[in-house]
């Protein structure tokens, strides 16, 4: 029974936007290259009524129609369906340790990237984010022509605050109270305005999403961002738990040790005091400058200084992620930067620590694996974050519709 008090051309308005939208996930979310017919049978509909929104999804730049694999049946092939290459997502991350813009498109291909490794612990916040402006710039000047930036997102490590866009604090980048947009706004003019978010929280969308509506390998895990400090999230059916106030998963300041040494948030015997990577490559032994590499390579040829030092950090992450687990029923964890790195040392070790304090393992064994080795995961989630969006709300990015920003 249809509401006598809608205007009928307000129903048939909300009914093509929601179709448009289920018509754009089904093909995002399918890895196969959908048919029209495919879309048709996903959506339950008729093949007529999905070419329809199908069309109208190509010629606005948001599927492409794609050759054929080699294959494909005889007789008259249908034409495979892809995400558009028009419609690209601006991430950017500054860490304590590096600054990074990426250029993502609908299929999760990087169209452009700049990053730049600096130590910035103790900076400036203007001077960090002119950087971050200028390679910015650099990026939008080199995209190919026919692209639309559909929105930003910048990655910070410490409390966000995303509704006011303001960076509440980040202990080691030293910075409080930081409103990046009023830095950015003048070195970018007409460029979008970034939605802030945690970079640990949107790591975890790199390792939840392979590409905008296609799920990643792990659907409920804990991630661990391994960089100067460290950084946690909990994701669950794909979706990071971000707590009431958007502030859950700094697992890098949950204390493992309250007599240990003093961290920059104020607290003593944090985890990364222990597993953050400067920590980890001190207790080795090892010069910040070599890196993990240097690292593993003295723990492999027998090094008792290098191998105590892992030793000490899967103790850490053990007695921390115990917790984690225990509370969330969440066995999974996927390690990141410098602790991906380290994985084939730290997986085993941890994993050992967890069976004996996690009180489920005898029933389900918390498993432990290293996620992809890349630097910058946190502006890769944020472009996936900006171009959600689109997926969310097709319409506003068709010829049709009306777009609230210039890009």
């Amino acid at each position: 029974m249809t509401d006598s008090r809608v205007p009928s051309g307000a129903r048939q308005s909300t009914l093509r936007a929601t179709n448009l939208a289920l018509a754009l996930r089904a093909v995002c979310a399918d890895p196969g290259e959908l048919s029209r017919a495919g879309v048709a049978a996903a959506l339950g509909t008729t093949r007529g009524t999905a070419t329809r929104l199908v069309d109208e999804l190509v010629a606005g730049g948001l599927l492409d129609e794609v050759e054929r694999g080699p294959g494909s049946r005889r007789g008259r092939p249908a034409t495979p369906l892809a995400p558009g290459s028009r419609p690209v997502g601006l991430g950017m991350q500054v860490d304590a340790g590096l600054v990074a813009v990426r250029v993502l498109d609908l299929r999760g291909r990087v169209l452009a990237e700049r990053l730049h490794e600096e130590d910035l612990r103790d900076s400036d916040p203007v001077a960090a984010l002119t950087l971050l402006g200028g390679l910015t710039a650099g990026v939008l000047a080199s995209l190919p022509a026919g692209v639309r930036v559909v929105g930003a997102g910048l990655a910070l490590p410490g409390l966000v605050d995303a509704g006011r866009g303001l960076l509440l604090r980040a202990p080691n980048l030293g910075w409080s109270e930081v409103r990046p947009a009023d830095v950015l706004a003048g070195l970018l003019p007409d460029g979008p305005v970034p939605v802030l978010g945690n970079e640990a929280d949107l790591a975890a969308r790199s390792v939840a999403e392979r590409a905008p509506g296609l799920p990643g390998p792990h659907r409920d895990f804990v991630y661990l961002s391994g960089q100067i400090g460290i950084g946690g999230a909990a994701v669950l059916a794909g979706r990071v738990m971000t707590g009431s106030s958007g502030w859950a998963g700094e697992i890098g300041h949950v204390c493992v040790d309250p007599d240990g040494p003093a961290c920059p948030c104020g607290s003593t015997g944090c985890l990364e005091r222990y597993a953050g990577r400067l920590a980890l490559l001190s207790a080795a032994g090892v010069p910040a400058d070599a890196g993990p590499a240097e690292l593993r390579a003295r723990s492999r040829a027998g090094d008792p200084v290098a191998d105590r030092a892992v030793d000490g950090a899967a103790r850490a992450l053990g007695i921390a992620l115990a917790g984690v687990v225990n509370v969330l029923d969440i066995p999974t964890v996927v390690l990141g930067g410098h602790l991906a790195e380290l994985g084939d040392l730290l997986c085993p070790r941890l994993e050992d620590h967890l069976i004996r304090r996690v009180l489920s393992a005898r029933w389900r064994r918390p498993v432990v694996t290293a996620g992809a080795v890349a630097p910058a995961a946190g502006a890769t989630g944020a472009a996936l974050g900006a171009l959600h969006g689109v997926l969310e709300d097709p319409v506003r990015w068709l010829p049709a519709g009306e777009p609230r920003q210039p890009w």
